[in-house]
């Protein structure tokens, strides 16, 4: 996993809530056996419509989506985050996640900001007047800003969930952050026990 310091980039608007899994990446596509392409099928129901927000051209390119209410409820599929950021969203705004979905995405280095109900509102409808503007969320600060509407809130992440964004640890990296302890306790086995 790479370190994410900010991710910075325009918005989809995604005016919809109670977003689950299913919706996210519709469960024929749990079935392939490679862990690449899911972004074909990120929204797939949706995106047959030409209408859908993200079919429009304006935009094409955004790395920050900004959705409704309960984004990423239902059941545990790691493959909505996976389809999320093959697609390029670097990061999803909502007032609140799905607790499953929300850690599948920190362990796979997407940012779930989570905000107020009011300002996902604000910058939705921000973003719906000028899909140009420009957002940063800072995990560092834990902010979310567009500093063109002059628009600034902070967001909540775990300490452990922060450090591990900053330096780019996935469960196996923050393992191997302890790896002079676990060698010392290999080191002080009895040599009749299993080791590694």
């Amino acid at each position: 996993m790479e370190p994410v310091i900010t991710v910075s980039g325009t918005v989809v608007p995604l005016d919809r809530s109670d977003v689950d899994t299913d919706q996210i990446i519709p469960s024929d596509w749990l079935k392939r056996v490679e862990r690449t392409g899911f972004e074909k099928g990120l929204f797939a129901e949706w995106r047959d419509d030409p209408d859908f927000v993200m079919n429009r051209e304006d935009h094409q390119g955004a790395n920050i989506l900004v959705a409704g209410e309960n984004f990423g409820t239902g059941s545990s599929r790691e493959h909505a985050v996976w389809a999320l950021q093959q697609h390029g969203f670097a990061a999803v705004i909502s007032p609140r996640f799905g607790d499953i979905f929300a850690n599948n995405a920190t362990k796979n280095g997407l940012v779930p900001a989570e905000l107020p109900h009011g300002a996902v509102a604000d910058l939705m409808a921000a973003v719906v007047d000028n899909p140009e503007l420009h957002v940063v969320i800072d995990v560092e600060r834990l902010t979310v800003e567009a500093p063109e509407i002059e628009f600034e809130e902070s967001f909540p992440l775990d300490p452990a969930i922060q450090h591990r964004f900053l330096n780019g640890l996935d469960d196996i990296g923050i393992t191997l952050d302890h790896h002079e302890k676990i060698s010392s306790h290999e080191e002080k086995r009895p040599g009749w026990m299993p080791s590694v």
